[in-house]
């Protein structure tokens, strides 16, 4: 099976071309694929099948072989793929995914593509959707204890749930710790993505985020869009901010007027091989 490697700010998923591969166990492959000492080594697979109602489907699987429903970094590496590959020449393309169809953007630059621009929808904020177990209108700035200690929490789905909480310093976090208490809280029904922010002014953030079904990661791009939307909920920041990742950095803006959330950033291929 040929497979492709890529990467958007750090967020790294292997690919497979569905139109000309066929995978059995996507699930399986997943786990396998993803181990960084017997396998690939990536944050999850990602599929680029065909779709009965946009350009491409995407179909993607967590570390652990879960399923999930939108990844905004692995999404802009799919309209890399398809533009640089030949399996379209349109610079302004469609993705199905479980969470609807995005609409991408691509920049390209000496006949490839540099970045991609993702149109990432509305912001989720309603409990229920997210879903967070918490009877609340809105989940803003609302007071938690998670491992005997206060977060305040603001929750957002972007196709995928989300926990934002701030702090001065996310450099000496122990992540590994704290993540998975948020991750399998019996609040969220379906574990949750949590983002460690950190507010440098109006205009840029810092970011940490423990995602859910694969630990820590580089860069999470639906993570860096609930933490725009609960940054500029909270009075942080402003319409449209950058976020400064471990793995690189994201452009987000909240068209408040339209309720879409638009996401900017850079995508790469690091190499090709085949898995046996």
């Amino acid at each position: 099976m040929e497979f492709t490697k890529m990467q958007g700010a750090g967020n790294d998923y292997v690919y497979v071309d569905c139109f000309k591969e066929k995978v059995v166990n996507p699930s399986e492959l997943s786990r396998r694929i993803s181990d960084r000492h017997f396998g690939v080594g990536s944050d999850g697979l990602i599929l680029i099948k065909p779709s009965d109602r946009a350009d491409f489907y995407m179909e993607m699987y967590n570390a652990d072989g879960s399923e999930g429903k939108m990844c905004g970094n692995g999404i802009r590496c799919v309209g890399k793929y398809v533009y640089d590959n030949g399996l379209t020449d349109k610079t302004e393309i469609s993705v199905d995914t479980l969470s609807g169809v995005k609409y991408l953007k691509l920049n390209v630059v000496d006949g490839k593509v540099d970045t991609v621009r993702v149109d990432m929808g509305a912001p989720i904020l309603t409990p229920r959707e997210i879903p967070v177990n918490i009877a609340e209108d809105i989940v803003k700035d609302y007071p938690v204890t998670i491992g005997e200690k206060t977060y305040r929490i603001t929750c957002v789905s972007m196709g995928n749930p989300h926990c934002v909480t701030y702090m001065d310093d996310v450099d000496n976090l122990k992540i590994e710790d704290i993540g998975p208490l948020f991750e399998k809280n019996e609040m969220f029904p379906e574990q949750v993505n949590t983002e460690f922010v950190r507010v440098i002014d109006r205009d840029n953030l810092q970011m940490r985020v423990w995602e859910r079904g694969s630990g820590e990661t580089l860069a999470c791009g639906t993570g860096t869009c609930a933490a725009a939307v609960a940054s500029i909920l909270n009075g942080y920041c402003n319409d449209t901010v950058k976020v400064k990742l471990s793995g690189g950095e994201l452009k987000i803006t909240w068209d408040r007027e339209k309720n879409i959330i638009y996401m900017e950033g850079p995508a790469r291929t690091v190499f090709t091989g085949n898995w046996d």
